[in-house]
């Protein structure tokens, strides 16, 4: 991968229900979380972070509650789809990054939301799998980014499902994603006497 000057880490948190009864294809964001991180250093350098109130299902269900802990009242004051792009796309100004993410999901996710909301996206259409990219640097089956963190040696850190949580997460994965980082021995627990 050739050096980039901005790497993006884009989390999404979105509509859902335990029993599926919100089909893949009516899935709404309601955060995005986003880490601009500097391409040379791979250190953190801005933040945005978003709710988004959906459309399709404007009411969440409590499981979607319970797993993100973003609240209903979060929701509904929170901007459309289309404005916190527009908002995303003015804190990108002059940033020119590539969208990063844990998996292909967020990408999918942004696209759907783009075509349903008729919105533009900030980014130029290229994307990076950190998920794939750390399990192949790794040599490992892909995993999910709490047992990725372990598998260097770090904790995951804020409260997992909420995007700007998770996207901070993953930015700290960087490194071995893009293979400037080794992993860390595991950690031996300590023995009780």
């Amino acid at each position: 991968m050739e050096q980039e000057a901005y790497f993006l880490v884009v989390d999404l948190e979105a509509t859902c229900d335990e029993d599926h009864r919100i089909p893949h294809h009516e899935m709404e964001t309601i955060e995005v979380g986003a880490v601009l991180v500097d391409g040379e250093s791979l250190e953190p350098v801005a933040e945005f972070q978003s709710f988004v109130r959906p459309r399709r299902h404007p009411i969440l269900r409590p499981f979607c509650t319970r797993l993100t802990s973003i609240s209903q009242t979060q929701v509904a004051s929170a901007p459309l789809f289309p404005e916190v792009m527009e908002q995303l796309g003015s804190f990108l100004q002059g940033y020119p990054a590539l969208l990063c993410s844990w998996g292909d999901y967020d990408r999918k996710q942004l696209l759907q939301d783009a075509s349903f909301h008729r919105a533009r996206l900030p980014f130029d259409g290229r994307h990076f799998n950190v998920k794939q990219a750390f399990a192949d640097r790794l040599n490992q089956r892909p995993s999910g980014m709490a047992q990725a963190l372990r598998t260097v040696g770090l904790r995951i850190q804020g409260t997992h499902h909420r995007g700007i949580d998770d996207a901070r997460n993953i930015a700290r994965l960087l490194p071995w994603a893009l293979g400037r980082a080794a992993p860390s021995p595991p950690r031996r627990s300590p023995r009780s006497r």
